[in-house]
């Protein structure tokens, strides 16, 4: 009792904030149409400076990062015609460069696709990872490896994106910077999780317990910013957040509570990982049968990130308590406003 107590005084600290419509189904369909475009229809674009296009990378991370999700598909039509301008008039080390300016894109395009489980992902990832390459970077490559490999678990390849998300992180352990080490320790996060959603409760333990351990020995050397261009960042909060999805895919929601409960949300870095902890707590409470604290959860997340809610996941977790055996309070109401009904 005591834990959940603490869950929910974590999830009211961060405040509450005008819930604006759910977005209809015609914007729905316009955000997969921006997506598609992107890949197959892109802006002819002009080239750039690499500063100027590295400015533009880091805006559109920032509307990733504040779940403006709308706002990120319109633009990145314009941002890889750009990138990809850029790299065509350059040479030598400034093409490396703007390689790995065209895989960030990429990498952002493949994200805002996965957020909306458009199969339009795998293009995306695949040619994150292709510009990645050419870059040089295995910063870059790290992240572009990272989204894919949650693209292969999407697509029903747990056990070959585990391998893909371990290799990429040994790899980068090799360089020895702590950078390449922080990385590293994001994509052992997604490889637990990836094996966690597999079944593979082993290897999602050991691949847990060597990012907890990178995270500790960063720990020691002082912070490691990475900017706004990565998702993760290798922290102790990020470490919890991430248990809480392991132990709830494996089937032990129990043990991931304490992890939810010590988990300050404000502590997170940016909107779209405090939304992540509220998705992640309402799959706990799921699990756990207490459909009161899954629609206080799913309300958390739609406080502070109302984009998140049109995402087919949150859809179907708000669908499952409509329609569960005992009726909650205000979830008809909730339904109504976030587009399920």
């Amino acid at each position: 009792m005591r834990r959940r107590q603490l869950l929910l005084a974590g999830m009211a600290a961060v405040g509450t904030s005008v819930i604006p419509p759910s977005a209809s189904a015609a914007t729905r369909s316009d955000m997969a149409a921006q997506i598609v475009r992107a890949l197959y229809e892109p802006e002819a674009g002009a080239p750039t400076s690499l500063p100027r296009l590295r400015h533009s990378l880091t805006e559109a991370r920032a509307q990733f990062s504040a779940a403006r999700y709308q706002d990120l598909g319109e633009v990145l039509p314009d941002l890889l015609g750009t990138a990809r301008a850029t790299l065509g008039v350059l040479t030598g080390r400034s093409r490396e460069e703007a390689h790995a300016c065209v895989a960030r894109a990429w990498v952002l395009a493949t994200e805002l696709a996965l957020k909306h489980h458009s199969d339009v992902a795998w293009p995306a990832a695949d040619r994150a990872l292709s510009a990645a390459r050419a870059s040089g970077d295995p910063v870059v490559e790290g992240e572009a490896a990272r989204v894919l490999a949650i693209t292969m678990r999407r697509a029903g390849r747990p056990a070959a994106a585990v391998d893909l998300l371990r290799r990429t992180a040994d790899s980068l352990a090799r360089n020895g910077d702590d950078v390449s080490c922080a990385v590293g320790a994001t994509l052992l996060m997604t490889g637990a999780y990836t094996a966690a959603c597999g079944q593979r409760r082993s290897d999602a333990l050991d691949l847990m317990g060597g990012a907890v351990d990178a995270v500790a020995r960063l720990a020691t050397t002082g912070p490691q910013p990475l900017g706004q261009l990565f998702t993760v960042d290798a922290t102790t909060v990020q470490a919890d957040l991430y248990w809480i999805g392991v132990h709830t895919a494996l089937g032990t929601p129990d043990e991931a509570v304490p992890y939810a409960a010590r988990l300050v949300p404000s502590q997170l870095p940016t909107v779209e990982r405090r939304a992540r902890y509220g998705t992640d707590c309402a799959r706990l409470w799921q699990h756990l049968g207490d459909h009161r604290r899954t629609l206080e959860a799913l309300r958390f997340t739609e406080q502070v990130a109302p984009e998140e809610l049109r995402r087919p996941a949150l859809r179907a977790l708000t669908a499952d308590l409509l329609y569960a055996p005992v009726t909650v309070a205000g979830v008809r109401e909730f339904a109504t406003r976030t587009g399920v009904l």
